[in-house]
């Protein structure tokens, strides 16, 4: 890419960052809500660290950090790099003030368009400029779920967004596609851009199979929950029996019950539950327990790729997954919905890493290889997904107790 497109590309997603916390004030701005949660500030100054601690530290003649102390404060878990503030920790951070963080995205964004200006022909800066774009776009997914976490404990349930969220009519018939028996390419290929943890491509052999044609729906899964789903241990994994108990678990962590019936907190505020729109926030044990009582199964992420291959639809950011609503009649060979710009979707995979994996060397390695222990695989993309940040080969990963994120279901058999 020529060093302006390259140039426009990060100015670019580096404002829509900005445009995020737009809405925000500064109290909104500093809270963390959970441990696994950063507050939004965090995540400006982190995304800015990265650029100013692998490029501009790296190459820049006469580097001097904007502020020494940043180094520690905004590194998240690269030890390579050296000491970190502690996660938990990270809502206590009143100083610096979100204009301080402000002052200290301009600086480095105006550092960063001098060195490509005067550092053109580096060829390791456009590639890591490059992946702290795609670090950012994850991060600006981050602040959407962590700052709807941090809403949802609020007791005003107060909306991130003032839009109304319409309620669907219908949602289209679950069918099932089937899929032969077949040796499998799985892992990306090509010259676009990709996180180390997608690769090499490989072959893999994929029984035969069958897919939902879309995302279980809150009607199905409060189907689930009238039947006594969480009451009902031969559905659950041990360790996720074991979990919803220690921690009173009852339904997807944004339901609330009450004289009203259902209701859904959302970025548009509580609304009431909608029937026909994905399931979402559930964790890898609810996931897999509702697959159980459904007669299936969870897909493997083999399974998913091979099934979405050729899939051109990526899908549209919003605040909420839709339902996706189609002419077609539950046939056999119902094309595949909502892949992408729904939900992220758990398979039954490990994360682990593919044959012949090797992660990069340095601290920049420490992205994704050294999290393949007690992780699950999701797929697809999120409503919070950025454009332009969604692929068939992403792999993304969390503990099986996760559910703040947009995390949904396609079941399987």
């Amino acid at each position: 890419m020529p060093i302006d497109d390259l140039l426009a590309e990060y100015l670019r997603v580096r404002a829509e960052t900005l445009a995020l916390a737009e809405l925000l004030s500064d109290e909104d701005s500093c809270v963390q809500s959970m441990p696994d949660a950063s507050p939004v500030k965090w995540h400006l100054a982190h995304t800015t660290w990265f650029f100013e601690t692998f490029i501009l530290e790296r190459f820049e003649r006469d580097f001097r950090p904007f502020h020494p102390a940043f180094r520690v404060l905004f590194n998240s878990y690269y030890n390579g790099i050296g000491e970190k503030h502690p996660r938990p920790q990270r809502g206590m951070l009143t100083r610096p003030s979100l204009g301080d963080v402000r002052a200290y995205r301009h600086q480095v964004d105006e550092r960063i368009a001098m060195l490509l200006e005067t550092d053109d022909e580096r060829a390791d800066i456009p590639h890591l400029l490059e992946m702290g774009m795609h670090h950012e776009q994850q991060h600006q997914e981050l602040i959407l779920t962590d700052f709807k976490h941090l809403l949802s404990i609020n007791p005003l349930q107060p909306a991130y967004s003032a839009r109304p969220l319409p309620v669907t009519p219908y949602a289209e018939p679950l069918a099932w596609r089937k899929y032969d028996a077949s040796i499998a390419g799985i892992g990306h290929a090509g010259s676009g851009f990709c996180f180390d943890n997608e690769t090499p491509r490989h072959r893999q052999f994929v029984e035969a199979f069958s897919l939902a044609s879309r995302l279980s729906a809150n009607g199905e899964y409060l189907a689930f929950i009238e039947d006594g789903g969480y009451a009902n241990p031969s559905l659950w994994l041990s360790e996720g029996w074991d979990w919803l108990r220690a921690n009173g678990i009852a339904q997807p962590i944004y339901w609330r019950r009450g004289d009203a019936g259902w209701q859904e907190f959302t970025l548009h505020g509580l609304q009431p539950l909608d029937l026909n729109r994905p399931v979402t926030h559930v964790s890898y044990f609810e996931a897999d327990a509702f697959a159980r009582w459904s007669g299936a199964r969870l897909p493997t992420e083999a399974e998913w790729e091979h099934a979405a291959s050729g899939t051109a639809d990526l899908g549209q950011t919003s605040l909420h997954p839709s339902a996706h609503i189609g002419a077609h009649t539950g046939t056999l060979d119902a094309p595949l919905s909502q892949l992408f710009g729904e939900c992220w979707q758990w398979t039954q995979s490990s994360y682990t890493p593919y044959p012949g994996y090797r992660a990069v060397e340095g601290a920049i390695g420490e992205y994704n290889g050294k999290f393949m222990c007690n992780q699950y695989v999701l797929r697809g993309s999120s409503c919070a997904t950025p454009q332009g940040h969604a692929r068939l080969t992403y792999r993304n990963f969390f503990p099986a107790s996760a559910r703040w994120q947009f995390s949904g279901i396609r079941l399987a058999r």
